[in-house]
């Protein structure tokens, strides 16, 4: 219960909203105990001698107890994952150094640490420290003048991220990036936060990163982020914001909860140009920032994360008591409209569409598909006879649900918001069945991003170990929808050399490629394996994976240009015939698996047939035309996707 400070605080806060005077910033010091004494120096320090920065400072205070670092023994073992995988040879795996720590420190688990509430903790030396350097650069820079004192502190203010360790990390900061935007301020754009967002984010994205989301669970970091460039995209983006804010640049976070695509919630950096609009990146990805409607995602909802608390959520959602986990603490505020542009949505469901009988102010989600759950990523409240939800992106099947504290019920239909349109269309099971022939069980954005990669490609034959005279055999058109894909080669020339070369920024992405003799062969040739080495997580992802027979290894080159993996025959060799498989996230039909198909009817999945997989890369089953289906693997992998069946083929949502 170490919370328990901030849920009184919120009940206070809500019971003398209506009064007189702060009564937030007094609750708020009523839980300071012993340090009430500091937090009261820096409010009289400002109360007469600057408006905006008393204000600044009760904005802080008043949110306080909702914020708190972690200590103790296991934080070190904790940083270890971070500072040493910076050090790791890149012909080493993370997963080497994850086994070595949990050998020599044991498993880590947040639960290890003790929480420590900023509110009974922060002296007054260092939130005036804070305070003043927020309000240098916001005054200081040319680009201040744009910026509102809302904005200012909601963007700039804030002295931490979230629970990470406090430190006095502004003016370090400060110090180092400052001198970068010199050149700028001599410029027409000197007054443009964005530009100078920019010329930081040229720099940031100098270091090597080392991606992996495969570390323990932890808190924030702090800005030790900016010297150890590893983690995952949470610890990317902090780096973004700690350099923004020390600069004076408004910036933060943007996330959603669910993607409309894929079993997985995302998040991002955000900035704002002089004119308020936002821009987004992710570093270190994204060499520039791009306008918010330009981000093509499914993203269902978009929320942009705040310092202070949704006051207006809390104050909709305190009468009831069972509210969905992802809104009890709303430190966020829609910004969908932003992202959605021209193609912003509204969706509205009469209670004749609706499964049960809802009454005025009754709580309605709308949900998102994860696996063979719907999660919600929004709220209304049933008015008038329907459900209504402003701000909605299209191009993503939707639900809508109640929720009860322990479980959600569905009570529509699944429908479809088009992308372009915005109409909906019910996703409904007709009378008889259908032969569907699947080939993957889900078609993640980074499945679509491998195949895509592969179009460009090409195969090459050659009696020159470099390829300087060579002849191109096969050029791949079509982004590959299966497994295994069976090319005849145009040529019947007979080479030494055979490779695969990627096309140009697409890292040379390739699974398995495989050269036979004659269309009939089912035994590829052998060779020595050649290639341009390196790749972008080390000798996980190397030219050497494209010919080791396993489809679930890939080639992932260090260049975006240039890669390619082949073999070199021994001698001239006559190839008729090769079998590619693009680089994956095991998503596809693998012979032997155990799969079981269902449908989505009355408001629930229902199971069709588990069989087993006899054929190399495919599947047949019999389901309700129309339906939507979802296939599931018992044998291996945990990524799934709904999906409908049309013309063909399979649609994934």
């Amino acid at each position: 219960m170490k919370h328990w400070y901030v849920w009184i605080w919120l009940a206070a806060s809500l019971f003398i909203a209506c009064s007189p005077g702060n009564r937030e910033l007094d609750a708020a010091l009523s839980l300071a105990g012993d340090n009430r004494a500091e937090l009261q120096k820096v409010l009289d320090r400002y109360k007469n001698m600057d408006k905006d920065k008393y204000r600044a400072a009760c904005f802080l205070i008043e949110n306080m107890p909702f914020y708190g670092t972690y200590e103790g023994e296991a934080w070190g073992k904790y940083r270890k994952y971070f500072s040493e995988y910076v050090s790791l040879p890149y012909t080493k795996h993370v997963q080497v150094l994850i086994d070595s720590l949990k050998k020599a420190d044991g498993e880590f688990s947040v639960n290890q640490l003790t929480y420590k509430p900023d509110i009974t903790t922060v002296d007054s030396a260092f939130l005036v420290n804070h305070i003043e350097w927020a309000f240098k650069v916001w005054r200081e820079q040319p680009w201040g003048k744009h910026i509102d004192f809302d904005t200012f502190r909601e963007y700039i203010l804030p002295y931490r991220i979230g629970d990470e360790p406090l430190s006095y990390w502004r003016e370090e900061i400060y110090n180092r990036y400052n001198p970068l935007l010199k050149e700028l301020k001599e410029t027409a754009e000197a007054d443009d936060p964005r530009a100078a967002a920019q010329v930081l984010i040229d720099t940031l994205r100098n270091a090597e990163y080392r991606h992996t989301s495969l570390f323990p669970p932890g808190p924030h970091l702090g800005p030790d982020v900016l010297k150890w460039h590893t983690g995952s995209c949470r610890e990317f983006t902090d780096a973004v914001i700690y350099v923004l804010r020390a600069l004076g640049i408004p910036c933060g976070i943007d996330r959603v909860l669910l993607l409309g695509d894929t079993n997985a919630s995302h998040f991002w950096s955000f900035t704002l140009d002089k004119e308020g609009k936002t821009y987004m990146i992710n570093l270190p990805y994204d060499e520039k920032w791009q306008k918010a409607e330009d981000y093509d995602l499914v993203k269902g909802k978009v929320y942009r994360v705040t310092y202070d608390i949704n006051k207006e959520m809390v104050g909709e959602l305190k009468d009831y008591p069972e509210v969905y986990p992802s809104f009890r603490r709303p430190f966020f505020h829609d910004v969908t409209a932003i992202y959605n542009g021209s193609q912003n949505r509204t969706i509205t469901l009469p209670d004749s569409l609706l499964s049960e009988r809802f009454h005025n102010g009754d709580l309605l989600y709308l949900c998102l598909a994860n696996r063979l759950q719907w999660q919600p990523v929004a709220y209304t409240f049933f008015k008038d006879g329907k459900a209504h939800f402003e701000d909605v992106q299209g191009g993503a099947v939707y639900m809508l649900a109640a929720w009860n504290g322990q479980e959600y019920a569905t009570v529509c239909q699944p429908f479809l918001l088009e992308r372009e349109t915005g109409k909906k269309r019910f996703i409904l099971p007709e009378e008889g069945e259908e032969e569907v022939v699947l080939y993957r069980k889900c078609n993640l954005p980074l499945s679509i991003l491998f195949n895509e990669r592969m179009i460009g490609g090409v195969v090459e034959g050659s009696n020159r170990a470099d390829f300087k005279e060579s002849d191109t055999l096969h050029l791949i058109k079509e982004a590959p929808f299966r497994l295994h894909t069976v090319a005849r080669l145009k040529s019947d020339k007979p080479y030494r050399y055979m490779r695969y070369k990627g096309a140009k920024d697409c890292f040379c992405n390739i699974s398995e490629l495989a050269f036979y003799e004659h269309m009939q062969d089912t035994v590829p040739l052998r060779g020595k394996v050649m290639g341009t080495p390196g790749s972008f997580e080390g000798n996980t992802h190397e030219y050497s994976n494209t010919f080791d027979g396993d489809v679930n290894t890939s080639f992932d080159y260090i260049h975006s240009d240039g890669g390619w993996a082949g073999l070199d025959f021994g001698r001239p060799r006559r190839v008729e015939k090769i079998i590619y498989t693009p680089r994956n996230e095991v998503n596809f039909i693998y012979e032997g698996n155990l799969y079981e198909l269902f449908y989505w009817s009355e408001g629930e999945w229902h199971p069709i047939k588990k069989q087993v997989a006899t054929t190399a890369d495919s599947i047949i089953f019999s389901a309700p035309r129309a339906a939507l289906l979802y296939l599931k693997n018992h044998t291996a992998g945990k990524d799934e996707r709904i999906f409908e069946y049309k013309d063909g083929k399979q649609v994934f949502w």
